[in-house]
């Protein structure tokens, strides 16, 4: 089992976001409550077909303004290149040195780095997805029914589930643990959580996780779109999405990734790493009830954020803010507001709680990612970000969710919530890094 007294903190984020690329833009977008959701069209489509017309697409991105450019970059798709800019951002903000491996670039496998001075043995990639490089499938899938024949001999390695792991982990050299997780939009947490056990058994000092997600193709759209998931708030895309408010009628999709590195104590203080915060616990739980919807008494969200506070033995009074999944859809924020006060009993109304998707949209496989940087930037700055559209109280969702301002608290434990289709539910508790031992 390894020793489990291996503590494992953050030491590097990397948000690549609708709202903002790199930490600081980021979390002014986040403090500002400055959202990018607006009327978005495919080529070649009818958006009148469409219920929903409103998206939350990162504009104007470059991947070679993060690495170098290879013979192969030109076949990745986009959940492949946000990743990689997310990795590279979240290495470097850990103070961890790139150094050109000559051999990655000549072997054209996008892999012309390597971090110096770290065993890449102890470096592992586990990153979260929910519907990995749906551009590249749809592309491929159209030109194969167009002429059937001239498909690229990339098309199919860099469409399966966990190709962009693999493109990070060759592009960094890291040659530890690498796999995808996909379960939904509870990937990145997940994700988190594995890496987590990773490092606390002993099988690696570092990991890149988090997740990425790119999921503005017209196939997803329109899946969603059917499924009558997102907000048809079209004529005011920029108040489409309202966690928790009365009025909310789905949520907006966003793309993008959220890319921390985790790192086992010790082997970040030797290397004078700044430390944002510390795992201290986490909990996963099923709904076992419906393939879309969430179970209605919620009980199986609160358990899993019950074995988290377990695990860390943390009171629920002692949890000052709560990152939720606060989607903006009428069952999810009902049913995570009857979680919560089921979990934390009356501590439940003293909490802050905002929702990032408020502002970001629904980065599907990569939410919890950029979830969790938020949450670090809070234990940074001292400032918990607003969730915006607040308008119309619901009863049926009661608590205080920091309303459209940003408000300062100091915090010393967070808890990041993630649920996912398929009721698939996670929890991970964080608390602001102090050099001592665990919370007693």
């Amino acid at each position: 089992m390894g020793d489990l007294r291996r503590r494992v903190v953050v030491t590097g984020l990397g948000p690549v976001t609708p709202v903002g690329t790199g930490k600081d833009v980021y979390w002014q977008s986040l403090v500002q409550g400055r959202s990018a959701f607006k009327r978005i069209s495919f080529p070649n489509r009818d958006m009148t077909a469409y219920r929903s017309q409103v998206a939350a697409p990162i504009e104007e991105f470059d991947l070679f303004q993060f690495v170098e450019k290879t013979k192969h970059s030109r076949y990745l798709g986009k959940t492949s290149r946000y990743a990689i800019a997310a990795a590279a951002l979240a290495l470097k903000d850990a103070g961890m040195e790139l150094e050109k491996n000559e051999r990655g670039k000549e072997s054209g496998l996008g892999g012309q780095y390597r971090l110096k001075g770290i065993d890449p043995f102890r470096v592992g990639v586990i990153l979260g997805v929910g519907v990995e490089a749906m551009d590249l499938m749809e592309h491929y899938h159209e030109k194969f029914l167009r002429d059937g024949r001239g498909l690229s001999p990339f098309g199919l390695p860099n469409i399966y589930l966990s190709s962009f792991t693999s493109h990070v982990a060759q592009c960094f050299t890291l040659r530890g643990t690498s796999y995808a997780v996909s379960t939904a939009c509870a990937s990145a947490t997940h994700a988190m959580i594995n890496s987590f056990i990773q490092i606390q058994s002993g099988r690696e000092d570092v990991m890149v996780t988090g997740g990425a997600d790119a999921c503005l193709t017209p196939f997803v759209f329109i899946g969603f779109d059917v499924l009558r998931a997102m907000s048809t708030r079209n004529d005011e895309p920029h108040k489409a999405s309202r966690p928790f408010d009365r009025e909310r009628d789905g949520f907006v999709m966003g793309e993008g990734a959220g890319i921390l590195v985790f790192e086992e104590l010790e082997h970040a203080k030797r290397r004078g790493a700044h430390i944002y915060g510390e795992v201290i616990g986490f909990g996963m739980t099923a709904d076992a009830f419906h393939l879309t919807e969430p179970d209605p008494d919620g009980k199986a969200l609160s358990k899993a954020i019950r074995d988290a506070l377990e695990m860390a033995r943390v009171r629920p009074e002692e949890v000052e803010y709560i990152n939720p999944h606060g989607t903006s859809t009428p069952l999810n924020d009902k049913v995570e507001t009857v979680a919560i006060k089921e979990a934390f009993g009356q501590s439940a109304y003293q909490i802050p709680i905002s929702a990032t998707k408020s502002i970001t949209g629904h980065l599907i496989g990569a939410a919890g990612g950029v979830e969790a940087i938020a949450v670090m930037m809070t234990f940074e700055k001292g400032i918990i970000h607003p969730t915006i559209n607040y308008e119309f109280p619901d009863p049926d969702c009661d608590l205080d969710y920091v309303p459209n301002q940003a408000r300062k608290k100091d915090v010393r434990v967070a808890l990041s919530i993630s649920a996912g289709f398929g009721g698939v539910n996670s929890a991970i508790l964080f608390r602001k890094f102090e050099d001592g031992g665990r919370l007693s």
